[in-house]
C-alpha cells in the first residue's frame, strides 16, 4: 500500500473515530426552546428526542385548546431545528465542511 493511501486510511479510520465520539455525546446534549413568551417550553437531546416539555397554567385555555397545540409544536419544532443546526455545526468541524447525508 502506498504512503498516501495509508494517509487516506488512516485519516479515515480517526475521522470515523470522532464521529462516533460525537454521536455518543449527542445523547448528553440538550437544547431548549420556548414558545408564546415562554408559555411552552420544549427540550430536545441530539439525538432528536423531546427530553420535556413544560406548559404553564396561564397557556391553558380550554375555549383555545388549537392555540395551545400550535405553541407546543413550535416550541418543539424551535428545539429541533436548534439541535439539529448545532450537532451539523459540530459534524462540520469533523468532516472539515463536507456534508455525509445520514449522520445528522
Amino acid at each position: 500500500m502506498s504512503k498516501g493511501l495509508a494517509s487516506i486510511m488512516k485519516q479515515a479510520q480517526m475521522m470515523q473515530q470522532k464521529m462516533g465520539k460525537l454521536q455518543e455525546e449527542a445523547s448528553q446534549k440538550t437544547v431548549e426552546a420556548t414558545a408564546g413568551g415562554g408559555a411552552v417550553t420544549a427540550v430536545v437531546n441530539g439525538k432528536n428526542q423531546l427530553l420535556a416539555l413544560t406548559i404553564k397554567k396561564e397557556a391553558v385555555d380550554p375555549e383555545d385548546v388549537e392555540m395551545l397545540q400550535d405553541l407546543v409544536v413550535a416550541a418543539v419544532n424551535e428545539a429541533l431545528t436548534k439541535v439539529q443546526s448545532e450537532m451539523a455545526e459540530q459534524m462540520s468541524k469533523i468532516t472539515g465542511g463536507i456534508n455525509i447525508p445520514g449522520l445528522f
